[in-house]
């Protein structure tokens, strides 16, 4: 599978290679396994620097991205975990700052996977005991952990205790995993979702979230006065207003004034938005308003919303606007689709056959002047049928490019990270 990667250094395939044969969690996710793994490793999870630990349906890697660039802004070193990665494995273990190298990576995987031996555990799990086990291994100011997947089973809630916890949008995603039937969670879908993510909650850490409708904030507000956690919640605690130039952030102590920041969609500032809440209320760090403002200029995370440079890829289309997206679901579709308003533009799509055909062309209905449909190699994906009529099988992106009319619209490649990462692989484009 596409999903455990390739590496150019034989030391690192041996052990992506190990990871391949993992057995994957079948119906439900768990965390026993991964807590024993801990166990044995000697629970490096509890050995960390202060964690921002962020879910979220959308969003929350660009919160990371976001609170990983204004902690580095302020001079401090930052750990991070996210997911999942677009070219290599590497990228999602960052530590101080840097992509693991890859002699240290092999060595880590090694140790864990044979630490592991015996037990159902995941490549997910798998992953994230190498990192917190490198993590608890090098010095750093800050530690920034995405959920991979919900929150009350993902294998990052083994962390006892963390500096903030944060909730990005909400939406309907992974629904075999996230809406299985299960007695005492809320029946209606959006209820369910909140409740999953709210399980990152913690006694006494602060609990930084959007603005959600009321299903899901019922479901955030119990979670919070259920475990201690006190709740800071958009609109409640804190407020942020939009402004042509950027950003005002208030709450009950400060008033601060942010540019836009440097990763482009109206989506991307609430992101931004939540990032600046989660520092302002937590006290394991400080970060003062001249470096969050920096960080938000500095950001940087590949295939969302992505104008792609000059490249082998655009080559193909020269002078004209190419855009990367890996957006899959339908709040995906929704950010796009405001992000280029009433713009018409040439869509090139590959998405997952699990995933909903119209969740990226129903929100630009009207709006697209063609629709190029391609596979995603090694995984099973949407054919043009599932589009309509006026979609078109195309065998690679290239072929997509080079059929494309002289007119001079932009375009848009879009709806996998699978895809994604290849696009930004063949354009030479690698995530740094």
């Amino acid at each position: 599978m596409r999903d455990f990667g390739t590496s150019d250094n034989p030391a690192v395939q041996a052990q992506l290679d190990r990871l391949a044969s993992l057995s994957q969690p079948q119906g439900r996710i768990g965390i026993v396994a991964v807590r024993e793994l801990l166990a044995r490793l000697g629970d490096p999870q509890d050995r960390l620097p202060p964690v921002f630990h962020v879910a979220g349906t959308n969003g929350k890697g660009s919160t990371c991205a976001f609170l990983r660039a204004m902690l580095e802004a302020q001079g401090f070193k930052v750990h991070a975990t996210t997911s999942p990665h677009l070219v290599r494995y590497n990228e999602r273990i960052r530590i101080a700052g840097e992509q693991i190298e890859d002699a240290k990576l092999a060595a880590l995987l090694q140790e864990v996977l044979d630490t592991a031996e015996g037990l159902e555990v995941s490549f997910f799990e798998t992953t994230i005991a190498t990192a917190f086990l490198a993590f608890s291994r090098h010095p750093a100011d800050a530690c920034v952990v995405e959920v991979g997947l919900g929150g009350r089973l993902d294998a990052t809630n083994v962390i006892a205790r963390s500096a903030v916890c944060g909730i990005a949008t909400l939406g309907i995603d992974h629904e075999r995993f996230l809406l299985a039937p299960e007695p005492g969670a809320p029946e209606e879908p959006l209820a369910r979702i909140a409740w999953e993510k709210a399980a990152i909650a913690k006694s006494s850490v602060p609990l930084v979230t959007q603005a959600y409708p009321s299903e899901a904030n019922r479901e955030i507000v119990a979670m919070a006065r259920r475990v201690g956690a006190p709740l800071f919640m958009r609109g409640h605690e804190w407020s942020a207003n939009c402004g042509a130039s950027g950003f005002t952030y208030r709450d009950e102590r400060v008033e601060l004034e942010f540019p836009s920041p440097a990763l482009p969609g109206a989506h991307q500032i609430d992101n931004a938005m939540l990032a600046v809440a989660m520092l302002m209320h937590q006290d394991a760090v400080q970060v003062d308003a001249t470096a969050i403002g920096v960080g938000l200029r500095n950001v940087r995370w590949p295939a969302r919303l992505q104008k792609l440079g000059p490249g082998s890829l655009t080559n193909f289309v020269p002078g004209r606007e190419v855009w990367l997206d890996g957006g899959h679901n339908a709040d995906a579709g929704a950010a796009i689709a405001a992000h280029f308003a009433d713009q018409r533009l040439h869509l090139i799509l590959g998405m997952l056959s699990n995933k909903d055909p119209h969740a990226i062309t129903g929100p630009l209905q009207g709006q697209i002047v063609s629709l190029q449909v391609v596979p995603i190699p090694g995984h099973e994906h949407h054919g043009p049928e599932a589009f309509g009529p006026a979609s078109q099988a195309v065998a690679t992106v290239q072929d997509a490019l080079a059929a494309l009319p002289d007119d001079g619209m932009p375009v848009l490649i879009c709806g996998s990270l699978y895809l994604a990462g290849d696009m930004l692989r063949l354009n030479e484009e690698l995530p740094d």
